[in-house]
């Protein structure tokens, strides 16, 4: 995370809602010999206190989870490269602007009795996303064939003990440098992330 206070102004709320919308992130502790991480989807609970994730069994992080561990789950947004010369000024140096909130806590495994509900609650979250579509349920799957999937998952959650987020979008510039080279990432990059970016740069 960038060490730049002035790119730290977002609150618990404003970082959470970002996290809680891409539902995505890299998940790590500390394992034995090295940092263990893995990609996950996950819910943040409503009161932004936890988040429930699964993970396969022979995951390595579910191999050391045979007590809680202290972890972080980090959240990454659109970034882009950024050109000195599009701020439109002199003396500038290439840099890079991006959005990440971690997540910091304790991660524990559940009861495997827990995991159906989990993944029902997952899969409606992004079937959700997909209407019109005929949202996907785990009813539409064999019996048999959905109990062994539920018996090679390990449901878990990390209780949330802090939240930090980095939204580094050019604030340390003038308004004008910044609208400037918010207009360029919009030019030269590549769909809905660069806009986005573009977008949160210009009413940082």
């Amino acid at each position: 995370m960038h060490p730049n206070p002035v790119f730290h102004t977002a609150d618990s709320t404003r970082n959470l809602a970002f996290a809680r919308e891409r539902a995505f992130g890299v998940l790590s502790v500390n394992g034995a010999d090295a940092p263990l991480v893995s990609h996950v989807p996950f819910l943040l609970a409503d009161n932004g206190k936890s988040l429930d994730l699964h993970l396969v069994r022979s995951n390595p992080i579910a191999r050391a989870l045979k007590s809680p561990l202290e972890a972080v789950m980090a959240i990454s947004g659109p970034d882009s490269y950024i050109s000195p010369d599009w701020y439109g000024i002199d003396d500038q140096v290439p840099t890079w602007n991006y959005i990440a909130v971690h997540l910091r806590g304790s991660l524990s495994a559940l009861s495997s009795e827990e995991m159906r509900d989990m993944l029902d609650r997952q899969s409606a979250l992004f079937e959700e996303r997909l209407l019109p579509k005929t949202p996907w349920k785990t009813d539409k799957m064999p019996a048999d064939l959905l109990d062994k999937l539920m018996r090679s998952i390990v449901p878990c959650r990390l209780q949330i003990e802090s939240v930090d987020g980095t939204w580094k979008l050019s604030q340390n510039k003038t308004d004008l440098a910044r609208e400037h080279a918010a207009d360029h990432v919009d030019s030269y990059g590549f769909g809905a992330d660069h806009r986005l970016l573009a977008a949160l740069m210009r009413s940082a």
